[in-house]
């Protein structure tokens, strides 16, 4: 009953809530992340019975027979509506039929409690009856056992039903021992049950103000975050429309400083091959003069008188053909030089291209900086917009007054926590004595059960089949005595007995049915949700009480289930329909602002030149040089011969050969000297020129590949660098308005982030309303229902049926008495006559010795 009070008054949060925010759109990059401080509540979501439960599941499915029909909402519905009332006119037809449902859907609990009020009323006057018969020696009273062939049978017949009667009455006294025990156990439990709801309710009212501020004060990780981004606005803003460039202009700007440095290299290059060509021009003319020298002493030498001698001639002859080889192979001396490309690039190189490259290069990294001074006011303009929003949020929770508002709720739960306190003690030793009554319930079944037990034993092992009916044992007499015993007590006490389980049935059976099952299947609500039921001029009752407004479809059901998914008290009770948390923080109203401040951005960039008319005007000269122009192939062919038309070592060697075929003297002595000479000319003149060669030949290669579509290489990059330059002076407004619109949506997005885990906070987390639920749980299904009336069902089930079958064991106790007491008197049969003949002397039976038989 506490935890319901406490339900509806919570209702009264409704008036104290925030309301969701708009939904999120954007996430800006590193957004922060929040989570809501859960709180934690220590009754459990659900009750398990354990064990016990499959008991209480058999008595359900025994009331679902003894009760099938469905729930009667239309009968409660209008008895509620106090369309039914007998008192003014009960003959009324809707009366009339009202009743004959009623009656329709208790009829199977009426046909129980009438059988059992006939039970109660007919057992005492049949026991009655039956005490008188048995004074009169009649229902089995003469103590005198009439002797039958199927006897035998007949008594284990009647001890094994007996038995398996009292088998079935302990079953229903170990369920009424349990249930009773059960329902002890549990109401001591009831104190510690109404703490937990009560403190988890104290919780809910205290902790969702907390949740609130949490919620509110998250704004300043949000502003902080927003601040350092506008403050950063130079990398972000600047960096970004930089990036978007970069594409365009760092390779061009690559391009022009990689040609300035070919510029430079070139001219190196021109430099080395120049002065190379030169220096091979001097060796080559010194070698033509020694080779000259040489051949001039050669034809001296070849006048001597020696060459005139027949046997010399033919030598000094073929030494005189050979003498035309002995000359300079190259026309190095004809190549033209290459001091005018030099020059030219001379004059090229007097522009430094380099640093307009870093000119341009520089002022394009100036970007960032252009955008964070053109954007200082609009920085200061959206701090001083956040800032606001800032003080409105330190001031809303000041305007609702949440604290003070859900304060109220205090007293009341401190009064029924209070009242229930008070009331528990009453209730406990209430309990103390319904748990003694029980308890002595259960001992007189078990007491008449006990009585059946001895009997089967001391009849069953006492039992001598030899013995006479009159000559029975004590042990067999007294199994018998104590048959009857409990026949006598379970007819002292079954009524009693019978009269509780009728009670508790008719109680415990119809509170099951209409209120725990419907409770748990929500038909309750569903009663409760009918339009105009608890109000007349109210279409929805929930809705009217809360907001007055009746038409608002707010159902008890939505409201439970909501409840149930712990979800929260602003979503459940559809708060928006009357405080809307937005409205007071106009939060949309200032990032529309942002957005706006955003949107009119006025950031100008069009003092970008990356490369002046000089750098332009640098490489065209550059490509004019001529450096490509020069006849590469022709200097490679000519640089490629060999320095002279023969091997100057084998001519040596050769001219000495044959100068050793001449006889000594003068001409063989100067012949062998001029091949030492053109010895010494080849490794001192020749060999250097080869390698000289060899190094001009690399270098005309070099520059050859410098050169090699310089043109075509400058015409690229101005073409690139046109584009470059056009993209930066037409395009770049609409790069500014991507990245700005970027920028502004990293910005608002922050905020979008925060309202949308607002809007979960408050919808789903703050205030969140399970522990209403659990308390209004806590309340019905489990205190009442599982605590109470599912044990209390269980004991009339258990009772009811020990008591049911003391009937047929009274039956059966009472003729198996006969085959265990010791009787006055017994049968016998004579041959002749077959005759039984009853000796009524007590004490003594006659026989005739030889015509006698005696029945088992």
């Amino acid at each position: 009953m506490a935890p319901t009070l406490v339900f509806l008054l919570l209702l009264g949060l409704c008036w104290n809530t925030v309301s969701e925010g708009p939904p999120s759109s954007t996430r800006g990059s590193d957004v922060p992340e929040f989570e809501l401080p859960t709180m934690n509540y220590d009754t459990k979501d659900s009750y398990k019975p354990g064990s016990i439960g499959v008991l209480f599941q058999i008595v359900h499915t025994f009331l679902h027979v003894v009760q099938p029909n469905a729930f009667p909402e239309d009968i409660l519905r209008k008895i509620i509506q106090k369309k039914f009332d007998l008192s003014t006119d009960y003959e009324k037809p809707e009366n009339v039929v009202l009743t004959l449902k009623i009656i329709h859907y208790e009829i199977g609990i009426i046909i129980c409690a009438v059988l059992g009020l006939l039970f109660v009323i007919l057992m005492p006057l049949v026991g009655f009856c039956f005490g008188l018969c048995r004074c009169c020696n009649k229902c089995g009273g003469e103590m005198h056992q009439r002797q039958k062939k199927n006897g035998t049978f007949l008594r284990k017949c009647f001890a094994v039903s007996l038995l398996v009667i009292c088998i079935f009455i302990s079953i229903g006294i170990i369920c009424g021992f349990v249930a009773n025990h059960h329902l002890r156990t549990q109401v001591e439990k009831t104190r510690t049950l109404a703490d937990s709801n009560f403190r988890d309710l104290r919780t809910l009212l205290n902790e969702t103000p907390s949740q609130i501020s949490y919620v509110l004060d998250q704004y300043t990780l949000i502003k902080e975050k927003a601040f350092s981004d506008l403050d950063n606005i130079k990398s972000l803003l600047g960096g970004g429309i930089h990036e978007q460039l970069r594409p365009k202009v760092i390779p061009v700007l690559v391009d022009i400083k990689t040609m300035a440095e070919a510029i430079k290299e070139t001219k190196e290059a021109l430099l080395n091959v120049n002065n190379t060509l030169e220096e091979l021009k001097k060796s080559t003319a010194q070698l033509n003069s020694s080779l000259s020298d040489i051949k001039t002493n050669l034809e001296q030498s070849l006048n001597d008188p020696q060459c005139s001698v027949p046997s010399m001639t033919a030598t000094c002859n073929d030494i005189r053909k050979t003498l035309d080889h002995l000359d300079d192979n190259t026309s190095v001396d004809q190549l033209p030089s290459l001091h005018m490309q030099l020059d030219n690039v001379n004059d090229v190189l007097r522009t430094d291209l380099s640093s307009l490259v870093q000119k341009g290069n520089k002022s394009f990294n100036d970007i960032p900086e252009m955008v964070q001074n053109q954007t200082t006011d609009m920085v200061s303009d959206i701090k001083s917009t956040l800032n606001s929003i800032g003080s409105d949020i330190k001031n809303i929770n000041e305007q609702i007054s949440i604290q003070d508002n859900l304060s109220i709720f205090m007293d009341p739960i401190n009064s029924v926590e209070t009242y229930i306190h008070q009331k528990l003690p009453t209730l406990e030793e209430y309990d103390s004595y319904r748990w003694l009554a029980s308890l002595v319930v259960c001992c007189l079944l078990s007491l008449i059960v006990i009585f059946y037990y001895l009997g089967l034993l001391c009849g069953v092992f006492g039992y001598d089949r030899h013995a006479t009916p009159t000559r029975r044992g004590c042990v067999s007499n007294t199994g018998g005595i104590f048959l009857m015993a409990g026949v006598g007590v379970s007819f002292l006490f079954c009524w009693i007995l019978m009269t509780i389980v009728v009670l508790t049935f008719v109680v415990g059976g119809n509170v099951e049915k209409l209120v725990c099952e419907p409770y748990q299947n929500k038909k309750l609500f569903q009663i409760l949700d009918t339009p105009y039921l608890l109000n007349e001029n109210w279409k929805y009752y929930l809705s009217g009480m809360v907001f007055n407004k009746p038409d608002i479809n707010l159902t008890f059901e939505q409201v439970y289930s909501d409840c149930k998914e712990n979800k929260g008290i602003y979503a459940t009770l559809k708060l928006e329909n009357h405080y809307n948390f937005s409205e007071h923080l106009n939060i949309l109203e200032h990032t529309g602002n942002i957005n706006s401040s955003f949107e009119n951005m006025n950031v100008r960039i069009d003092n970008i030149v990356l490369l002046d008319a000089a750098g332009r005007k640098n490489l065209l000269d550059f490509s004019s040089s001529g450096v490509d122009q020069i006849d590469y192939e022709a200097y490679l062919a000519e640089i490629a011969k060999p320095p002279t038309k023969v091997n100057l070592l084998s001519f040596a060697d050769e001219l000495e050969r044959k100068a050793s075929q001449l006889p000594p003297g003068s001409l063989k002595q100067s012949l062998t000297s001029n091949a030492q000479t053109i010895r010494t000319l080849y490794h001192d003149q020749v060999m250097p020129l080869r390698q000289l060669m060899g190094s001009l030949y690399r270098r005309i290669q070099s520059l050859q590949h410098k050169s090699t579509g310089l043109g075509e290489k400058v015409a690229n990059i101005i073409t690139s660098l046109d584009s470059a330059q056009d993209f930066i002076t037409n395009r770049i407004s609409s790069v500014i308005v991507q990245e700005s619109k970027k920028y502004g949506n990293m910005i608002l997005g922050y905020f979008e982030r925060y309202l949308q885990w607002v809007k979960i906070s408050i919808t789903e987390q703050i205030a969140a309303c399970k522990p209403v639920a659990t308390a209004l749980d806590s309340a019905v299904d489990v205190f009442l229902c599982s605590y109470i009336i599912e044990p209390m069902n269980l004991f009339w089930f258990g009772i009811g049926k020990a008591t049911i079958f003391l009937l047929p064991a009274i039956i059966f106790a009472v003729k198996l008495a006969k085959y265990y007491r010791r009787m006055d008197s017994e049968d016998v049969y004579d041959d002749v006559e077959t005759v039984p003949m009853k000796n009524m002397q007590k004490g003594h039976i006659g026989f005739h010795r030889h015509q006698t038989t005696q029945a088992l």
